[in-house]
């Protein structure tokens, strides 16, 4: 059988779109790619989602999320699949969701009004951290800007089932970057850039730790330091960008490889 020929081939024409639609799918597909470029993908699995502004929805809660079965560096502007809360496709695309990504997704988007963007990842380091008993430790340059905005929810196996929900919004409570115990990454934000700018540093805070315990002990960073350091931050404050000059500089370095996924 050839599966490529049995791929659905179905996408919108993007350009005749509400024109806060057309930019959202064209800053989400940019990501996508930016994912696949940093190497945090896994496969074909993982999402990040983006809730759809009122003036498209007309207040209902909708979002848009990767189709199932492409790479990230197949994700284009034109194949990302709008849904609402109930997995329902209200676009006519014929590309499948993934229910393990939809249900987490879509419990955040709806339980917490802030929650613009949900980006989920794998990485090796992220989801060795996660595996941590302990979990993220205070002892580096990355970790002391996160000072209290971690939180972490606890295994309960594949995220198919919607009853975790509840219990997913109540652990993460209001803190963006979210640790979920053996399993990955997770973080929220207002905007897209804030997003990945808080997994960014989650994701670098847990490259160091992972490096810095294969060589011994760490020296700790002090309460008081780590809180001023997360103070002092910038790229999270929407008063300094929060996050997107980070973005717009890695999006250009996209284009400079490839701009397909603006179709």
């Amino acid at each position: 059988m050839n599966t490529l020929a049995a791929m659905p081939t179905s996408e919108l024409d993007h350009r005749l779109l509400h024109p806060d639609e057309r930019a959202a799918r064209l800053e989400l597909a940019a990501c996508y790619r930016v994912f696949a470029m940093l190497g945090w993908t896994e496969m074909i699995y993982n999402h990040i989602t983006v809730r759809l502004p009122d003036t498209v929805t007309g207040g209902e809660k909708q979002f848009l999320i990767n189709p199932f079965g492409l790479h990230y560096s197949e994700v284009t502007a034109s194949n990302l699949v709008k849904i609402d809360l109930h997995g329902n496709v209200l676009d006519g695309s014929t590309w499948p969701v993934n229910p393990a990504g939809f249900t987490v997704h879509a419990a955040i988007h709806d339980g917490l009004a802030d929650a613009h963007c949900v980006m989920h990842t794998h990485t090796t380091a992220g989801v060795a951290v996660a595996c941590l008993q302990g979990g993220l430790q205070q002892t580096n340059f990355y970790t002391a800007q996160l000072h209290d905005m971690v939180a972490y929810h606890d295994f309960e196996g594949i995220t198919i089932h919607a009853d975790e929900g509840p219990r997913l919004l109540k652990s993460i409570g209001d803190r963006k970057a979210v640790i979920l115990r053996n399993h990955g990454l997770l973080a929220w934000g207002e905007t897209l850039p804030q997003t990945f700018a808080i997994l960014w540093t989650l994701q670098r805070a847990c490259e160091i730790q992972m490096a810095t315990l294969s060589m011994g002990a760490a020296i700790p960073v002090p309460e008081d330091v780590a809180r001023k350091c997360t103070r002092d931050a910038l790229q999270f404050n929407p008063n300094h960008g929060a996050g997107r000059d980070v973005l717009d500089a890695l999006v250009r370095q996209v284009n400079r490889i490839d701009s397909s996924y603006k179709n």
